[in-house]
């Protein structure tokens, strides 16, 4: 993996992934430590959903992006961002919607020059010159998501084409030598194609530097719960991993697990919360229920994490029912809670209440008899440091 970083990339880019990435991220999770000594949370990397719209209609897709268009202003966005980096805070996930379907996405990352950005992305607008851009910039890496083979990837994002045109998105950023990332939503329909040596094979070749295994969660109006993993399937995915963590030279990144092989929920840890594209704040993206924003109201944006009563609620709700996740495991408490705190549907349809009662209860990455500790000693020793439960469920036995 050293030897491709340094042979296949651009060195101005290295630079800025290894300083603003490396040594900004792990400053800021350092300085979110400290902050949890005091009983104090500001997550240390948010997420940010700068536009609702998309030009795919996804299974399961919690997101309202037939909705009428709603996008984070650059100026809401700026602000954003400069609370958070006085908190220490240098990675953003922005995501979406589609975010290049925001008319000022570059101009604006291209502001904070100090930070670095992941966009998740379908990879449909990463044009040649975007691309390009992107690559000028030197602190964006493109996340591309890849959902399976053509006739799979098709069914489940619902338009025709769509893997041939991601893999250009994808053939465009690599070209201009930007660092790219490959992402997958693993369900039943595309475990078999994705989960295996050869995809990660295909991906080095292509020049793919690191990649991510998200799990498919069943959310939004139109949840399709045919596609989730089993647990024996889920424990396949971490297996799947933890091996190829060990001998190939790509990055894999994994959300859901410590060091040791212990399930965690970085929402829980608060370790990363999420702004939706209206500005209200989540505890993560399929949580969309908020009693806080971005938007100014005399309050600070440090003031609205360290003081908001429903994301320390739901930080303890979670960490004491679970250590995977609450909303596939307990949807019922979780309705307890929202209604407890009268917390904002955030959503454009206003249903989300109602969907979060009609959920069926169903297992996520929480399976003590079925731990997988990292073989790579790299891996286990860099989530020991910035990515572990940081001791949020110690004392508390899931219930």
């Amino acid at each position: 993996m050293a030897k491709r970083v340094l042979v296949e990339t651009d060195k101005r880019l290295l630079w800025k992934l290894a300083y603003n990435m490396g040594v900004g991220a792990a400053l800021s999770v350092h300085r979110h430590k400290r902050r949890l000594k005091r009983g104090q949370v500001f997550p240390p990397f948010l997420y940010i959903s700068i536009i609702n719209s998309c030009n795919l209609r996804c299974q399961g897709c919690w997101v309202d992006v037939a909705h009428k268009q709603q996008t984070i202003s650059p100026d809401a966005f700026h602000r954003l961002i400069r609370e958070a980096k006085a908190m220490g805070n240098r990675f953003f996930g922005i995501v979406g919607g589609e975010p290049f379907m925001h008319p000022h996405l570059l101009d604006m990352l291209a502001e904070h020059p100090d930070c670095y950005f992941q966009v998740f992305t379908n990879g449909h607008f990463l044009t040649p010159e975007r691309a390009r851009r992107m690559w000028q910039l030197g602190n964006v890496t493109p996340l591309l998501s890849v959902e399976g083979t053509e006739i799979v990837s098709d069914e489940r994002r619902g338009r025709g084409g769509v893997l041939s045109k991601t893999l250009t998105g994808v053939k465009n950023a690599l070209d201009a030598g930007v660092f790219t990332g490959v992402c997958t939503s693993v369900c039943r329909t595309n475990i078999d194609d994705l989960l295996k040596p050869e995809w990660i094979d295909r991906l080095i070749e292509l020049g793919v530097l690191y990649t991510w295994f998200h799990v498919y969660r069943p959310m939004g109006p139109n949840p399709n719960p045919d596609l989730c993993l089993t647990q024996d399937q889920g424990v396949r995915v971490r297996k799947f991993v933890v091996e190829m963590r060990a001998t190939k030279p790509i990055v894999i990144v994994d959300a859901y697990h410590d060091g040791e092989g212990k399930a965690l929920c970085p929402a829980a840890t608060g370790i990363s919360h999420h702004i939706n594209p209206w500005g209200g704040i989540e505890p993560c993206p399929i949580v969309q229920f908020s009693t806080e924003s971005i938007h100014p109201d005399g309050r600070t944006l440090k003031d609205k994490f360290l003081r908001s009563a429903f994301l320390a609620d739901f930080r303890k709700l979670a960490a004491d029912t679970t250590r995977g996740c609450i909303v596939l495991e307990r949807p019922d408490l979780l309705k307890q809670l929202v209604e407890a705190h009268g917390a904002a549907d955030a959503t454009a349809r206003k249903t989300a209440l109602a969907e979060l009662g009609a959920m069926t209860p169903r297992p996520s990455q929480y399976n003590p008899a079925a731990e997988v500790p990292e073989r790579n000693p790299l891996y286990r020793v860099a989530k020991r440091l910035f990515f572990n439960d940081f001791g949020v469920y110690a004392g508390r036995p899931p219930g």
